[in-house]
Parts: C-alpha cells; sequence; structure tokens
C-alpha cells in the first residue's frame, strides 16, 4: 500500500515532537511562523501555549519582533521566504526549532501550479542552513536529517528510501 502524503506529514509531525520533546517548558509561548497549521494544533494539543503569524513574512519582516514569546519555531517555513536572513535576525526568541528541506540532486525544486504560496524559493543544502543561521546570529545545539520514503514503484522513490529529503536544528541566539 503506498505511503500517502497524509502519512508522510504525520510521520514529519511525530519526529518533530519527538525531537521538541524535553527541550522546553509548558509554560513558555511558542511562536509558530507561518499560518495556524496541522503542527500548531498538536502543539496546543501537548499543552504548549502557540502564536501564529498572519502576515506576509517577506513583506513584513520587522513585524516578527512585535511579538512577544519565549521559543520560536519554523518548520518548512523558511524555504518559501525570498530573504529568511531578516525573519531569522528579528526573530523575539533566545531558543529556535526549525525544519527545511534538503536539495535533492535527483528532483528540481517543489513548485505547486496552483498556490503561488506553496513553492519553494530555496532548498537547502545543511551547511547552506547552517551558515544562514550563523549569519543571522544562532548557535546550533542539536540537529538531525530525516528521509522521506515513498512506497511506490520507481527511481526516485527508492532514492528517497537512503537520501535525507528534512533538516531539523534546534538553535540558540549567539
Amino acid at each position: 500500500m503506498p505511503l500517502t502524503s497524509y502519512d508522510a506529514h504525520q510521520r514529519r509531525y511525530r519526529l518533530t515532537l519527538a525531537f521538541m520533546n524535553g527541550r522546553i517548558g509548558k509554560d513558555q509561548t511558542i511562536l509558530d511562523l507561518g499560518a495556524d497549521n496541522p503542527f500548531s494544533a498538536i502543539l496546543r494539543d501537548q499543552g504548549y501555549r502557540v502564536l501564529n503569524t498572519d502576515f506576509d513574512l517577506d513583506r513584513e519582516p520587522l513585524k516578527v519582533a512585535e511579538i512577544k514569546a519565549d521559543v520560536c519555531t519554523a518548520f518548512e517555513i523558511f524555504e518559501h521566504l525570498l530573504n529568511p536572513l531578516t525573519v531569522l535576525e528579528k526573530l523575539p526568541a533566545r531558543h529556535l526549532f526549525a525544519s527545511v528541506p534538503l536539495r535533492l540532486w535527483f528532483a528540481s525544486a517543489y513548485r505547486s501550479k496552483t498556490d503561488p504560496w506553496d513553492r519553494h524559493f530555496h532548498e537547502f543544502e545543511d551547511w547552506q542552513f547552517d551558515w544562514l543561521l550563523d549569519h543571522a546570529g544562532w548557535t546550533i545545539v542539536r540537529r538531525a536529517k530525516w528521509k522521506n520514503p515513498v512506497l511506490r514503484p520507481g527511481i526516485r522513490p527508492i532514492l528517497r528510501m537512503f537520501t535525507p529529503r528534512w533538516y531539523v536544528v534546534e538553535a540558540v541566539r549567539k
């Protein structure tokens, strides 16, 4: 039975929650960059206080600094931004959890043909994201990579079984 998009999202949510587990307190406020999403709901169900951004981070990146939060999360957000550096510099918290899709040598950057918000301007190599975070004033304290297996026939699905697709980091302000 093929792995569906829903299954892949649920797997990534479980891995992300496990990566965050025990690293922040339930009394801390989380600023989850981007619109309210299924993972925001999962965090709320786990007892966290979660705020989301309801504005265009590319057009109004300085607005993010006005929000009071203890922790920032940015899961699959920075690849959509034209300039993630400014947002990273202005994040209001001293603690960050972020993930990005890794650039795959066997696939083009993701681009939805119907939703202009669902397109990747960047797909990073791990060193590029590390460099971006460092340049924005963050120090990485932990990192992990995850594969995105797709259970269907073909060369790309086989390559996805061995090639990491997601890169997640925990970082603190320098």
